[in-house]
This record gives structure tokens, sequence and C-alpha cells, in this order.
């Protein structure tokens, strides 16, 4: 479902603009304005993992620097079908992780140190699979063209008046109308397309794991963490909070509407029902498979996984 509700806004973003690009600018202004957006979120795209990872100073580990780390992430990513991402460390006191990177071999995955010293075991691989679910997802290709549809609105709003024929264009009242309300429309299409694949790399990642309850008590620990510990680097640069598992922005706004995540009661219901499904109860270990040496069997205290 989350897949044709992802479709479905998608293909509501695009009927936006096509109508807001024919009331205020015509066929050519259309074309500008798309042309624009594209050029803007494809620098974004193409290099969305090293500016990501510059702006937070995530350092690259190895199985050498971070052997337990880099094992869990090896391990999720055969479960899942996926080429080893590179895996990074963020020194920050906030417990928050996050995928990056155009496509699943150019990917990475970073997790800050408070996440490894909050989360147990079981729960950060949790965590991981997550974020390997967006990976599968190439999320970051559908945020990117999301990005792009409302970017081309907002342009369209802000300078479609210098666009087109003055002869098809609406009134004066439907244009300001346009103006103030087509960025506000593909703003909540667009966050609402970002909630979508945040449920959908929840339920993927609770199959990539095992144990969909690990990942529903990480949620739970990492949003009480995110609500007293301050990210200085997020609140600095807001354009990336879409990006981590759970907002870490401090200042999050009252509306849902325009939230980059859903509800994380809500996300923790949904985990919580994909478990009875799975027939997965709360004291299962997470990652389970049999093989003597699986690291995932059998519980371990909290981190630091270094």
């Amino acid at each position: 479902m989350n897949y044709v509700r992802t479709g479905m806004l998608m293909a509501a973003l695009t009927a936006l603009f096509g109508v807001v690009g024919y009331l205020l600018a015509g066929a050519g202004g259309m074309l500008i304005a798309l042309g624009i957006a594209v050029a803007t979120n494809l620098f974004s795209y193409w290099n969305s993992d090293r500016l990501a990872l510059s702006a937070y100073n995530a350092q690259q580990v190895d199985e050498r620097s971070a052997p337990e780390l880099y094992g869990m992430v090896r391990d999720l990513a055969q479960r899942a079908n996926l080429p080893m991402p590179r895996v990074y460390i963020i020194q920050e006191d906030q417990p928050n992780a996050f995928a990056t990177g155009r496509n699943p071999q150019n990917a990475a995955v970073a997790a800050t140190t408070g996440i490894m010293r909050t989360l147990s075991y079981d729960e950060l691989a949790g965590v991981m699979a997550h974020e390997l679910a967006h990976i599968k997802n190439h999320d970051t290709l559908t945020m990117t063209i999301s990005a792009t549809m409302a970017g081309a609105i907002s342009t369209l709003a802000s300078f479609g008046m210098f666009f087109g024929s003055r002869e098809n264009r609406p009134n004066a009242i439907v244009q300001i109308a346009l103006m103030i309300l087509a960025p506000l429309a593909a703003s909540i299409v667009q966050m609402a397309i970002s909630r979508s694949r945040e449920y959908e790399a929840d339920r993927i990642g609770g199959e990539i794991c095992g144990n969909p309850v690990a990942l529903a008590d990480a949620l739970a620990k990492i949003a009480g963490g995110v609500s007293h510990i301050p990210n200085e680097t997020a609140e600095a640069k807001p354009a990336t909070a879409h990006m981590f598992i759970i907002n870490p922005l401090s200042g999050r706004g009252m509306d849902s509407l325009f939230s980059t995540h859903p509800d994380t009661g809500n996300r923790i219901a949904a985990l919580m029902e994909q478990a009875r499904a799975m027939g997965v109860g709360a004291g299962r270990g997470g990652f389970v498979g049999g093989a003597a040496q699986n690291p995932f069997a059998g519980g371990r205290e909290p981190g630091p996984w270094g």
C-alpha cells in the first residue's frame, strides 16, 4: 500500500505542476521551470552522499576500526541482497542514523556515536536494516524526483508571471492565489511522500533484521534521545533532516502535514502489528538464523559498538 500511496502522491505532484504551469506560464514556462529544478536537484542527487557525509563530518570505518558495526551492516546487506555500503560514524551525542547515495552501488550508512551508546545490538541492527531498506527502495531517487517537481512548482509560482503570454493567464486574483497556494500544496505532497517512504523502510527493515520489535524499541529510544539532545549540525542544516530515521530538529512543526517523518507512535504500532503477523515476540533476539557464528544470535548489552 505504501508503494501505491507513493505513486498516487507522485501523480498528484505531477498533475499540480501541469495545472499551475499551464495557468501561469504556458508550455514554454513549464519547460524553463522544470529545467531549473532538474539541474539543481540532479547536482544534489549525484553528490548526495559526499555532501551529506561532509556536512556531518562523518568518518568512514572498516572491519578493523569498527568490527561489530561493520560486520552488522555487512550481514544485513547480504540478507537484503544489496552490495556492501560504505559505513560511517558521526561524532554526535544525539542518537540517530541515516542512509545516503544515489543508488545501491554508491550507498553509505551513517550512525552517530550517540545511537551506538543508546541502543542494544539487536536494536541497532533494526536501525541499520531500516537504512538499508531506504537504499533497496531507491528512496534517494524518489525524493529527488519529488523535490524536482516541488521545486519546479515553486519556480513557476515565483516567476510564472514572466513566462507565457498575457492573454492566456488567469486574472490577477487567481494568479496571486496560485503563487501562494501552489508551493504550499507541493510541500504538503512532498512531505507526504517522505512519510510514506519511512513507513515502507520500517516494514522492509523489519523483514531484513527479522525482528520488527527491536526496530520499534529503537525508534522509541531514539525519539526520547532526540527530544533531549540537540543536533547542532542538523539545526544549522535543516534541509538534511529528512535523511535521518527520526527527525533530528528540536523545532518540529505542530502540523504533521509538514513533517518529513510519520508520528513515532504510529510507526511503532505498525511495526508491532508486523511483528504479530511474523510471529515475533518481544523476547526474541533479532536476525537469528541458527548459524553458530551468527553475531545476532542471543542478546548483547548496550553499545558502544566499535
